[in-house]
């Protein structure tokens, strides 16, 4: 499947900004399933995106701007192609052993709630790694509500769990949380998805910037899960960034000098 991309984030300061530096993990890598035909990211300022990448290995691009300025605009705008591997993650850049992603961090931590909701899925699926994370992308999807409105902070594991909703960050850290109890490496991904229907409404819009989580079995690799969705990513998804979680993954990082107010307003289209 050939994807569209078009992801516009304006910053509007009040009073103007003396200056901003901002970190942006916004371009994807070609792996098995995923190529990039073309992408560009376009900055309103008079700056320099510089490449990097990340302990991850994921793209980086960091920028600096001088102001005073009232307003800023980050825009990218890329074509990928897709092909449905069934969930199986093959190809990608990786920096570290799956063990590393058994470590939790305070977006990913368990509580009694979900290590009791982990316990259930592995009498239900008799203790075979795979079965236990279909069993927990089923019950998360059956359970929890899913927020498509993705504009606002990640909540922790534990409180979207007690919540019984969340978008889909917070699930993908419910389904982390829970994969770590069970001593199943697991890790979040930032990236697209785009509806298959093609259609999108100005809350799909919103949305179509998701997120999931892969996990390690040994036999088979990296699998991805789409807990908000409820299956095993498809050629609809583009894969971005990893992370331990969504801080770690986040599409943007910034800081700016100055006292005052920031607002910002996100667009995506995501289509063919």
């Amino acid at each position: 499947m050939r994807i569209r991309i078009a992801h516009r984030t304006d910053y509007k300061y009040d009073p103007p900004a003396a200056g901003v530096i901002q970190m942006l993990r916004l371009t994807p890598r070609n792996h098995d399933g995923q190529h990039v035909v073309r992408w560009r990211i376009d900055v309103s300022a008079d700056a320099r995106l510089a490449a990097q990448e990340d302990a991850f290995g994921n793209i980086t691009h960091v920028f600096s701007a001088d102001g005073p300025f009232s307003e800023l605009s980050v825009e990218v705008d890329g074509e990928i192609e897709t092909q449905n591997n069934n969930g199986i993650v093959r190809g990608t850049v990786e920096r570290f052993g799956a063990s590393l992603f058994l470590r939790d961090t305070a977006l990913t931590q368990a509580d009694d709630a979900i290590r009791e909701f982990a316990r259930g899925v592995r009498a239900e699926k008799g203790g075979e790694a795979l079965g236990e994370l279909h069993g927990i992308l089923d019950r998360l999807h059956e359970d929890m509500a899913h927020d498509t409105d993705d504009t606002e902070g990640a909540a922790n594991a534990a409180e979207a769990f007690a919540a019984k909703r969340g978008q889909s960050r917070d699930l993908s850290h419910i389904f982390i949380a829970a994969a770590h109890y069970l001593g199943i490496p697991a890790r979040y991904v930032a990236g697209y998805f785009r509806h298959e229907d093609g259609a999108q409404s100005d809350t799909q819009a919103q949305a179509a910037g998701h997120a999931w989580a892969e996990a390690f079995v040994p036999e088979l690799g990296w699998i991805a899960f789409d807990p908000a969705n409820g299956f095993c990513p498809t050629d609809c998804h583009v894969r971005v960034a990893i992370g331990l979680d969504a801080l770690g993954a986040a599409p943007v990082r910034r800081m700016r000098y100055g006292a005052g107010a920031e607002t910002l307003a996100v667009a995506i289209k995501v289509g063919q």
